[in-house]
């Protein structure tokens, strides 16, 4: 069972303090949904949960499987079993998804102990994975992300938590730009993903419609870097209705 655990996390972007003594848990085989206003820190949080290095980890810890990873190379967190789906994919013209997908496999079987993937063993995965996800074929032959649309990159990021299979996973705002049929295919994936791996999902998020897709174990409301409120998906039915002024009022009234 994995458990990713945050403690007492405070970041910095350069001069300013974004993250302000946050604790979080993501577990093995729950989705948990993290919503919150714009410039409350979700997205900062996701960066560095998976290290990015333009963030400065000021006190607290993050712990992966009870492994403090705070100070360890992204590589090496996505090797462990992290995984983050980027709210802005960037594109690499000539390097093909088919050359990115293997590349990206082998690392894990390195991190593993194991050899290269053989080709034929790679086809039958990647096709395997892109029928479970419901990727047309033709994008393996194309560069990587290169002309997509946002409904096909975060298709592409759907195909490789397939083949990837993380121990968790993080979604950053994966519901952003999306029409209505390009969420349904995405969610409906996360779905099929979890339930068959076990994953734990993290979905990062200020709307709600995916979470009546890909229904929430339990949520957690994010305002100015920190966790004010949590709940089960009730919490998401009262956002709904409410909006987000609520939670600024509770936070008032707690000052």
């Amino acid at each position: 069972m994995a458990h990713l655990e945050i403690r007492n996390l405070h970041v910095s972007a350069g001069d300013k303090q974004i993250l302000k003594g946050l604790d979080l848990d993501v577990h093995s085989n729950e989705v948990h949904a993290l919503m919150g206003p714009n410039g409350s820190g979700k997205s900062t949080l996701a960066n560095a949960i998976m290290g990015h290095p333009g963030l400065e980890v000021t006190d607290g810890q993050i712990l992966f499987d009870g492994q403090d990873v705070t100070e360890a190379d992204p590589d090496e967190r996505a090797r462990l079993g992290l995984f983050m789906a980027f709210q802005y994919p960037v594109s690499i013209p000539g390097v093909t998804i088919t050359k990115y997908l293997r590349m990206v496999m082998n690392a894990h079987r390195e991190a593993r102990g194991e050899g290269d993937i053989s080709l034929k063993d790679f086809r039958k995965t990647v096709e395997a994975a892109m029928e479970l996800t419901n990727v047309p074929k033709e994008f393996t032959s194309r560069y990587l992300n290169e002309g997509f649309s946002g409904g096909e990159k975060k298709r592409l990021e759907t195909l490789q938590l397939a083949l990837q299979q993380p121990k968790i996973a993080i979604l950053d705002e994966t519901d952003s730009g999306l029409d209505i049929d390009a969420l349904n295919v995405v969610a409906h994936g996360v779905n099929t993903i979890a339930k068959g791996s076990g994953m734990g999902t993290l979905i990062i998020t200020h709307y709600q419609r995916i979470l009546h897709i890909v229904v929430p174990d339990r949520v957690s409301i994010m305002f100015d870097g920190r966790i004010v409120k949590e709940g089960g998906s009730e919490l998401v039915e009262q956002l709904e209705a409410k909006g987000y002024g609520w939670i600024r009022d509770e936070v008032g009234a707690s000052a």
